[in-house]
Parts: C-alpha cells; structure tokens; sequence
C-alpha cells in the first residue's frame, strides 16, 4: 500500500492504496480496470481483469487477479482485511473495448464485452454500487484513481482525459 505515491497496477494484478497518494493501470483494451472505493478511509483497491472466468483455466497455479469472477470478491476480501466497511464500498471502472472486429460474429472475439458482463455480475452479487463508468467502444485507456478526492482520471487513445 503505497501513500504520496502512484501504486501501478500489472495486467492481472490487484493492489490497494489508501490517502494522498493514487493508483493506475494501463494498457486497458478489452480488459477491465476497476477501482473499489471506501470513502471513508480514503482506501482504494484496483484490479486489472483480463478475462471473465476462470472455470476453464487449464493453468496449474490460477493468478485471481486475471479473472473478474476471483478478482472482484478477492478485492474486496483484501480491502475488508485493511479496514474497509462494505456496507461503504463503491465501483468506479473503464475498459472492456472491442479491440478485434470478428467477420464470424463469434462470441470468443467478443472479450470486453464478456468481461463488462462478468464485471458487473460479480459486482452485483456482491451488492457494490457502480457510481462511474467507462466502457465499451474499440480503444485503449489508462486509468488513475486518486483516493484521496474520490476522482477516477480516464485517458482513452485519441480521445484525451476525463474525470469521474
């Protein structure tokens, strides 16, 4: 947990980080990036999820940071550990592009959106409440969340910054 710092967060990684400092990721093209929020305690955890479920890994060691259906509890279950409350606990998130345009149609091509799906599913189950998004479309973005204001920086290729 870093403080007056950035936190960077790897592809199929997830971190926390609590106070003046912030925490980013980058390279979000079908992945999913998103920031679970205790206001109170000004703590923050990030994942960077890369596919929707890890039911059909054949990986022997299984990273729950890869995988919105472990990242997302595995997230929350780190934040409670760190004192947050989640009753207070909110979602700010941005990514799940359509990076590859499929002429099949085919639902394997169909990667960011499946993971926004899987995203949300999980953050329903879990009753989180999605207070910013930004999602979809066919380009990359890096996000910054800066806990200390609450405020979700999006810069999305060709299209520039926007706060949430």
């Amino acid at each position: 947990m870093g403080t007056d710092s950035v936190v960077k967060v790897g592809i199929a990684e997830m971190k926390l980080v609590r106070g003046t400092g912030s925490i980013r990721t980058t390279g979000l093209g079908s992945c999913v990036g998103l920031v679970l929020y205790d206001g109170r305690i000004h703590l923050a955890g990030m994942a960077h999820v890369m596919l929707p479920d890890s039911s059909f890994t054949k990986e022997t060691t299984v990273n729950p940071g890869k995988y919105a259906d472990l990242a997302i509890p595995g997230l929350v279950d780190l934040m409670n550990r760190h004192g947050a409350d989640p009753s207070r606990i909110v979602c700010k998130m941005a990514g799940g592009a359509q990076m590859f345009q499929a002429a099949s149609g085919s639902d394997i091509m169909r990667i960011g959106p499946r993971n926004v799906e899987a995203v949300k599913e999980q953050l329903d189950r879990l009753n989180i409440r999605i207070i910013a998004e930004d999602l979809g479309g066919n380009k990359g973005r890096t996000i910054e969340f800066f806990p200390e204001t609450g405020m979700l920086q999006v810069r999305t290729v060709y299209e520039g910054t926007k706060e949430m």
